[in-house]
């Protein structure tokens, strides 16, 4: 970003009061009570649960005979797995209405006892041994009508643009025991999968992995295998079946080993991929974009890919996702699950926040390297709808309610918003994509929970981003900022308040903010202020004087509303709080200078005008201060003194 040149000797501010500060209402949950949320199910009851983690799935094998015409199947569904301890039963899901004809336990057939979806099978396995169960079954999937807490996982539609007929699963969040045997536990992911699907000749059958074989079986089918050698869990696994055409391209990150394949089932009207071939295109430029900014694509040794589907958006199945149509939005996004989401995947649904939310601000990053012009409307556009209720978490309460895990407005926009506001507080990029690489690699073909990012955010960055949560996620609502001023000369005091949109649940917002302040016969300036209550007040020593407009937050970092700007002339100006010894000596200078006046130990900071941080350092008195190698412009320093007061000063360079 440019700089700002100004003319003026000295900026002084120093943090004069808090009005009032009220501590935090914490009405939610404790940390401890957010984690166990994970141990919910919508299908079974505490105790079944408690069954399921008796073992660890490793491998998911389903052959199965479908159409595109029809949800029903038939075939066989196993998954091998490891006795955590001494068992005499493992229960696993299958919807009730799918028919069993058999089961078999390291390939001996087995009885079995069925309650709903639980299917409970005997053995006898000491802790550590290894097993395979393989159910053969059938039937149709469940419908939205057949289950209401479902009745997605399987779905056949026909195109209303296309006129394609197409069956396709989508699991997320409850829905893979509608199709398949499965354990659905997010924290238990397989290590791996393999899928195989009998389809009509006319037909192509899409899935996870890489495509090892087409086996055509002479009787009007073929057979599609595909293997996938990545963790992945259980909501992840897909199938799509429809009359497609295979267009295969790739992306050359730098770094990458080899090009990434990228392949694409799209529907075989002639028309379809015209329509969106350059949009498709696209997914090249976006993988080359994430691979650099979060780390290496997590299964670029396999593909990543789509399957078209008459659906409204998109779902990112791993490595192959199942999308309705394509734009840049909408395919970044999904995209971007395959790092947020696919290879690191949230612990409990009552974070959705790491899968949605960075998902939704990859969607801003794609703009902001690629299509700049558009990011500002994008973000004020997420701000705006976030603001359109007063209330609501990031952080899901109800982890079995599927509409309020997908909120719109609170696990993707303000999920998306929240993360800008992160990398505002930690005033550096370099550290802000640091923490998101950080993340990737601790977190790798695993499962973490908010609270595990935020960690790893203050570990690399040093800001304490505690408070920030308990406001911001576990929080609700958002702040309306007001700013009153009075001038008296060169200098100006000026108080922001706050108010907040829940204030019963999260009274008090602590997150900095910037204001930009113009001036008269001079340029703007755009000041970051630290704030700890819902009122405090700052004295600006040389400013100059003040022309018509302050501006809150103007480059759009924080979702806030908007009060009022207005000039106070009561506000009282405390100048008896006022340590005006300090000078910047000499100012001009080449980049070596002393605080002159400076009686203690204090911690420098030097920003761009633009709030950039760009170095931070501890000062004695009468210690020389080396800044050489600085581009020539003019800086800002803010010195915190002992007792927390801060000043802030301009030095040119």
């Amino acid at each position: 970003m440019k700089l700002t040149t100004l003319s003026i000797a000295s900026l002084f501010v120093i943090f004069l009061n808090s009005a009032f500060s009220q501590k935090e209402n914490n009405t939610h949950c404790s940390k401890r009570d957010r984690q166990t949320t994970q141990l919910k199910s919508a299908s079974l009851t505490v105790s079944q649960i408690a069954e399921t983690e008796k073992y660890d799935v490793h491998f998911y094998l389903l052959d199965l005979n479908m159409t595109n015409i029809s949800t029903y199947l038939s075939g066989k569904g196993s998954f091998k797995a490891t006795a955590l301890q001494a068992i005499d039963s493992v229960l696993y899901e299958l919807f009730p209405t799918l028919t069993i004809t058999s089961i078999k336990v390291n390939g001996v057939s087995v009885g079995f006892n069925r309650v709903g979806s639980a299917v409970k099978v005997p053995v006898n396995l000491a802790s550590g041994a290894n097993f395979t169960i393989e159910t053969t079954y059938n039937g149709t999937p469940p419908t939205a009508i057949t289950n209401p807490l479902g009745g997605g996982g399987l779905t056949y539609d026909t195109s209303p643009s296309w006129g394609n007929h197409v069956v396709w699963s989508l699991s997320e969040p409850f829905s893979a025991y509608e199709w398949f045997p499965c354990k659905q536990s997010l924290t238990d992911k397989a290590d791996s999968c393999q899928v195989k699907l009998t389809v009509p000749d006319t037909c192509k059958a899409g899935s996870n992995g890489l495509l090892e074989n087409i086996v055509s079986l002479g009787n009007g089918t073929s057979r599609y295998e595909w293997k996938h050698r990545h963790p992945i869990d259980y909501y992840l696994i897909s199938v799509a079946v429809a009359k497609y055409v295979d267009y295969t391209i790739y992306a050359n990150p730098i770094g990458a080993p080899a090009p990434i394949m990228i392949q694409n089932y799209i529907y075989n009207n002639p028309a379809t991929l015209p329509n969106f071939q350059a949009d498709i295109n696209e997914t090249a430029d976006f993988i080359e974009l994430f691979y650099g900014l979060f780390g290496p694509y997590p299964f670029e040794d396999e593909k990543y890919g789509h399957c078209m589907a008459p659906i409204s958006g998109g779902m990112e199945h791993q490595t192959m996702t199942t999308q309705g149509f394509f734009n840049k939005t909408l395919t970044s996004h999904e995209l971007a699950h395959q790092w947020w989401g696919d290879h690191v995947t949230c612990a409990s649904w009552s974070d959705i926040w790491l899968n949605e939310g960075f998902a939704s601000y990859c969607e801003y990053l794609m703009l902001e390297n690629l299509y700049p012009i558009e990011k500002d409307q994008f973000m004020l556009d997420v701000h705006s709808n976030v603001m359109t209720q007063v209330g609501g978490s990031v952080w899901v309460l109800d982890s079995l309610n599927e509409n309020r895990i997908f909120s719109g407005r609170l696990s993707y926009d303000k999920g998306s918003g929240i993360i800008h506001t992160m990398r505002y507080m930690m005033n550096n990029d370099s550290l802000f994509f640091a923490t998101l690489k950080n993340y990737q690699t601790t977190f790798s073909n695993s499962t973490a929970n908010g609270v595990d990012f935020r960690d790893v955010a203050q570990t690399i960055s040093g800001v304490n981003f505690t408070p920030y949560f308990e406001q911001w996620y576990f929080g609700e609502g958002y702040p309306t900022y007001s700013v009153r001023w009075r001038q008296v000369g060169n200098d100006a005091i000026i108080r922001i308040t706050h108010t907040a949109s829940k204030p019963s649940i999260t009274p008090t917002f602590t997150n900095p903010i910037s204001l930009k302040i113009a001036r008269q016969g001079l340029q703007d300036t755009t000041i970051r202020f630290d704030i700890s209550a819902n009122s405090n007040d700052f004295l600006i020593s040389n400013l100059g004087l003040i022309g018509n407009n302050i501006i809150v937050d103007p480059a759009n970092w924080v979702i806030n509303n908007f009060g009022s700007v207005v000039q106070d002339n009561t506000l009282y100006l405390q100048e008896s709080i006022v340590d005006a010894s300090i000078s910047v000596v000499p100012n001009p200078n080449n980049g070596v200078f002393t605080l002159n006046g400076l009686n203690e130990t204090g911690i420098i900071h030097v920003y761009h005008m633009n709030g950039q941080l760009i170095k931070e350092m501890s000062v004695e008195p009468n210690q020389i201060i080396d800044l050489k190698g600085t581009p020539k412009g003019t800086y800002l320093i803010s010195i915190t003194l002992s007792k927390g007061n801060k000043t802030l000063r301009l030095i040119t360079i």
